[in-house]
């Protein structure tokens, strides 16, 4: 059972975090049923939102985007009414997306925040759903041929691994951008909990700059958007009804997609980070792709 299909969707009118997330999907007024999906045209492909947790972020709106102003909040209020919790509260959900072809064969981008005891745990509402969610909609561990990680954060590389190391996923190659890993600090949870162990699987697989990996039905582009982590990267995928954008974190919250300049006080670097967001927007109105977002309320979005 799907929690929609949409053939013509529309938007309806780290540093680490730390902190405790409480709360659920259902209270949140968010389905916890598995998917969004947009339907694959003729032999293309298709892609799947998988929702992995929801609940309340431990910072005020106000101090996680201090430059927004009051017009920028109620614009974002209007796109994204879900996201407002009461005394400034921000309400966000972790998403996955899933890019199935033709045959079955998947490439999964991100893994949400994990079982209990992953390193979001201190912060996020572990444990999440993404292995239940992927059953929901007939995808096995073994369908999953590749794993791109928009960064390494806590909320993103979740259920990479197993609480023992070993990866979820045994047959997928796990793609991120070298100069992520790179950034690394030798005692990072990120190194300990994913890299090391990938590695030690050899299943981690490290790109550098913009990469085309072609596909039965279509193709996925990595693109560098740096600023969020310094190597954050995006998803362009090509070959289905519409163009997909899957941008991790370039765009965390609504009030960024009301009023792109306005930065993310846990950007690596807010000015990169800014010039990433409006070249990924412009990016999107050029190629008519729809958006594709991780803590939005809504997974897919038109963009502005």
């Amino acid at each position: 059972m799907l929690e929609a299909e949409m053939s013509n969707p529309t938007y309806p009118r780290h540093r680490t975090r730390r902190g405790v997330l409480t709360g659920s999907a259902a209270a949140l007024g968010v389905a916890a049923l598995p998917a969004w999906t947009l339907p694959r045209s003729h032999g293309g492909l298709e892609v799947l939102a998988l929702l992995d947790a929801a609940g309340p972020f431990p910072w005020k709106s106000a101090a996680a985007f201090p430059d927004a102003t009051t017009d920028d909040w109620a614009r974002a209020k209007r796109l994204d009414p879900a996201a407002f919790g009461p005394d400034d509260g921000w309400n966000l959900v972790f998403r996955c997306f899933a890019v199935r072809r033709p045959g079955g064969r998947v490439t999964l981008v991100d893994t949400g925040v994990g079982p209990e005891g992953s390193p979001a745990s201190s912060w996020a509402p572990v444990p999440g759903r993404l292995p239940d969610a992927l059953s929901e909609v007939g995808i096995a561990v073994s369908d999953v041929e590749r794993v791109v990680l928009t960064h390494l954060h806590e909320d993103h590389y979740g259920w990479a691994v197993l609480p023992d190391g070993t990866p979820m996923f045994p047959d997928a190659r796990y793609v991120v951008q070298h100069a992520e890993v790179a950034s690394l600090d030798a005692g990072s949870s990120s190194i300990s909990y994913v890299v090391d162990p990938l590695r030690r699987a050899g299943q981690l697989h490290e790109v550098q700059g913009r990469v085309r990996v072609p596909a039965a039905g279509g193709s996925l582009t990595l693109l560098p958007t740096p600023g969020h982590t310094v190597g954050h990267q995006s998803v362009l995928v090509e070959g289905g009804r519409r163009r997909i954008l899957i941008t991790g974190d370039v765009l965390v919250h609504a009030v960024q997609l009301a009023a792109p300049e306005v930065s993310y006080a846990l950007e690596a670097d807010p000015a990169t980070a800014r010039r990433s967001r409006l070249a990924l927007l412009e990016l999107a109105r050029e190629r008519r792709a729809l958006l594709a977002t991780a803590h939005l309320n809504h997974p897919f979005i038109e963009p502005r």
